[in-house]
């Protein structure tokens, strides 16, 4: 299967880049090949690191891009060991990064990666296959109270508690193994009059599953504190998130950074002498147009943020 996936928001985050001349930039979530194929073609004397935990999207990316070998750097990890990446490299400072937070959709089509509730497949939902944990690992290990906490916490599921309870009746009886077995587990879960609104049922819980397996949220805002870390004075970080949670932490890093004080929120007058390291470029997050949202029904979520480093 080919490895296909729409850059979301592209230009916008080629815009906002603002790419210079011999510049060094990130693609933390490579994916497809889409935004870094951009930012080479965008300026001739630019370098990209291409990052991605996904060994098929590497592979996919180096065929894709294979007219800039001499300009892209291909780094088989994940966007949060960005230090440990540019150490290796020796490279000390960016002139730019975009992470793209969303699953591809080379992984939601392809059935084997069991990421998508609309096709029958065992459940994984890895993005790195070298994990050991994965979607059947959760669904048929973990303890009632630790599925409700992901199901709320995770995929903002009101029935979560309910839906908790059916997996652990349903797999007393057998393990759970497929995407299907476990959609119709939910469907039983939530009631008929509850499923009419907020499109699919299953899209909340295997939005969680998928977080908690590839550990998501866990590193995200220290993630977005290393990648500020390693920008040049003027380099930009751009991040394009599809759901509130990601959004959440991403918004609140940002105006952490740009505030520089730590003091409580309480104190009135800042007490640490801490100082802003990076000015918001987007005061509002950047969302889809109408026509990108028409022909990509996956962007509808989107927003992009970017950061500037002073």
């Amino acid at each position: 299967m080919e490895f296909k996936h729409i850059s979301v928001l592209f230009d916008e985050t080629l815009d906002g880049l603002s790419i210079k001349p011999c510049g060094i930039y990130v693609d933390g979530t490579l994916g497809g090949g889409g935004h870094t194929g951009g930012i080479l073609r965008h300026e001739s004397s630019v370098s990209v690191i291409g990052i991605d935990q996904d060994e098929e999207a590497i592979s996919a990316a180096k065929e894709k891009l294979q007219e800039f070998s001499d300009r892209v750097r291909f780094i088989n990890s994940n966007f949060k060991e960005i230090k440990r990446i540019l150490s290796d490299l020796n490279i000390k400072k960016i002139d730019g990064a975009v992470l793209d937070l969303g699953v591809s959709s080379y992984q939601l089509d392809n059935a084997d990666r069991g990421f998508s509730y609309m096709h029958d497949a065992p459940l994984d939902m890895r993005m790195d296959k070298r994990r050991e944990k994965n979607a059947y690992s959760v669904i048929n290990e973990y303890s009632k109270d630790e599925l409700s906490r992901i199901f709320y916490e995770y995929g903002e599921e009101k029935w979560s508690k309910r839906v908790a309870e059916f997996i652990c009746d349903r797999r007393s009886i057998a393990p759970i193994e497929t995407t299907n077995e476990l959609v119709e587990i939910i469907k039983a879960a939530i009631p008929q009059k509850a499923r009419l609104d907020g499109g699919h049922p299953a899209k909340r819980i295997f939005q969680a599953v998928r977080i908690e397996v590839n550990g998501e949220l866990a590193l995200l805002e220290q993630a977005i504190r290393d990648f500020s870390d390693v920008l040049k004075s003027g380099g930009r970080l751009a991040v394009i998130t599809f759901h509130s949670l990601e959004d959440r932490i991403v918004k609140n890093v940002f105006q952490d950074l740009a505030s520089g004080c730590r003091c409580p929120k309480d104190f009135p007058v800042c007490v640490c002498g801490g100082e802003p390291t990076v000015k918001i470029i987007t005061k509002k997050p950047i969302v889809p147009t109408k026509e990108e949202m028409e022909n990509n029904t996956r962007s509808k979520s989107a927003k992009l943020r970017i950061i500037e480093k002073i």
